[in-house]
């Protein structure tokens, strides 16, 4: 399951850094309201949600992701200030861990997919589920700056 899974992130992350890094720094840094992310900003996001479900990856191996912490996404996001950051390193970053992930998830046992996790839901989920969800998640978010993919 999570070859499958990490092989259809590998392919997003390939077709989207392109377009990605078509985007003007100062287009990407722009909010399109007041309370809405920029584009630097949703890929920030994308890097901490890649950190956080990376810790849940590697716990859940050990069964300790089942009490994780809830993550603020707003405040992530307002303390690192991605904002301010050089458009093209924060997508290189963003290609790379995402890259690393999936190179996690080709070497997870198959025997822990059913480990519980905790995504600050009051019932942890299976490792299975955030893996699924995280490509869920990801798609959405990079359809959210490009439009439909492919």
């Amino acid at each position: 399951m999570e070859k499958n899974v990490s092989e259809k992130i590998r392919n997003l992350i390939t077709a989207a850094k392109p377009e990605l890094l078509k985007i003007s720094p100062q287009s990407a840094g722009e909010k399109p309201g007041p309370n809405a992310w920029s584009k630097k900003e949703i890929i920030g996001h994308l890097i901490d949600s890649a950190a956080n479900n990376h810790q849940r990856f590697v716990r859940a191996t050990q069964n300790l992701a089942g009490d994780f912490p809830a993550y603020n996404q707003n405040r992530w996001v307002e303390v690192q200030c991605y904002n301010e950051m050089s458009w093209p390193e924060l997508v290189e970053f963003f290609s790379l861990y995402n890259r690393h992930l999936c190179r996690v998830m080709d070497v997870l046992p198959e025997d822990v997919l059913n480990n519980p996790c905790n995504i600050g839901k009051e019932d942890p989920v299976t490792l299975e589920f955030v893996i699924k969800d995280y490509l869920r998640h990801l798609r959405q978010h990079l359809e959210q700056i490009l439009g439909p993919l492919a």
